[in-house]
């Protein structure tokens, strides 16, 4: 029987291959802005939510660092943490499509999306809630009393944002999850 920690080198591996292909997926869109600034029209809204996806990508990663304090791993365990990863993986996806033939840019191709990429972004939402929970209830109650309520405004903001067409709705929508993923990141490394 292998140990813990022996578990844990191998979940951190396999979650590291999806996260890097998040990564990847997420340089490689950012990177065809630079080698062809005409081809494909920049969108701020979807532009913004690349950077979020980037910078959660990165905290996640770190985060999961915390998986270490689990004495014994199930499958169940193990396929929710591999299902969370792919998750943010779909969203890159989503965000960077492997062609654009069809779209005049980003803001045509990103809302014809958007029902896919809010939903997507609920459930990373939510999967992280189930992830603080696995990590244990003194884990759950160290992300503060604010974080369930944080959780529960950003998904419902993504479930509403997967009707509206409101150019600005969006982009006020990601400026809060910036600043909530933000002022997350500052909270657990530097503030407290």
């Amino acid at each position: 029987m292998e140990s813990a920690h022996d578990q844990f080198f191998h979940v951190r591996v396999i979650i590291g291959i999806v996260v890097g292909l998040s990564v990847a997926r997420l340089l490689t869109g950012l990177a065809r802005f630079v080698q062809h600034p005409s081809r494909d029209q920049v969108y701020l809204v979807h532009l913004s939510w690349a950077f979020f996806l980037l910078l959660g990508v990165a905290h996640f990663w770190w985060f999961e660092f915390s998986l270490s304090r689990i004495g014994q791993w199930s499958f169940e365990i193990y396929f929710f943490v591999l299902f969370y990863a792919a998750l943010y993986f779909f969203v890159c996806t989503i965000l960077f499509p492997d062609r654009m033939d069809e779209y005049s840019g980003f803001a045509e191709y990103f809302h014809s999306r958007q029902a896919w990429f809010y939903g997507l972004l609920a459930a990373l939402f939510l999967a992280d809630v189930v992830d603080t929970l696995i990590k244990g209830m003194d884990h759950f109650r160290s992300a503060g009393v604010d974080y369930p309520y944080r959780q529960g405004v950003l998904v419902m903001l993504a479930i509403i944002a997967m009707r509206v067409r409101e150019k600005r709705y969006h982009m006020a929508f990601v400026v809060i999850a910036l600043a909530a993923a933000l002022w997350w990141i500052l909270r657990d490394f530097y503030l407290y």
